[in-house]
């Protein structure tokens, strides 16, 4: 039980580490316009406190989503390793060597 915690912690960790390099990337991509000339400029008018919530809270989504997989990883990854532990405990031993 404390092992499959403990992984299950771990992997939303590293889910959220991956999220975190993964989801600025994607996110610059989505919302960069297309179809403008090479070298044309942007001309637009925003309201930066929008653009900033609608980012971070992109961010903080994608974090989410990447704990949860890594929580499931980590938390199937810990059922595996008790089932195996436990099947390993369970097998009889092969009874000792008759006395000479």
């Amino acid at each position: 039980m404390k092992t499959t915690l403990i992984l299950v912690l771990t992997g939303a960790l590293l889910g959220v580490s991956v999220a975190s390099y993964i989801v600025p990337p994607a996110l610059s991509w989505y919302t960069s316009p297309g179809g403008l000339p090479q070298g044309a400029q942007i001309q637009a008018v925003v309201q930066i406190s929008e653009v900033i919530r609608y980012a971070t809270s992109k961010l903080i989504r994608g974090q989410e989503i990447g704990a949860g997989i890594g929580a499931g990883t980590g938390f199937i990854f810990g059922i595996l390793l008790a089932v195996k532990g436990r099947s390993s405990r369970l097998k009889p031993s092969s009874p000792p060597p008759p006395p000479a």
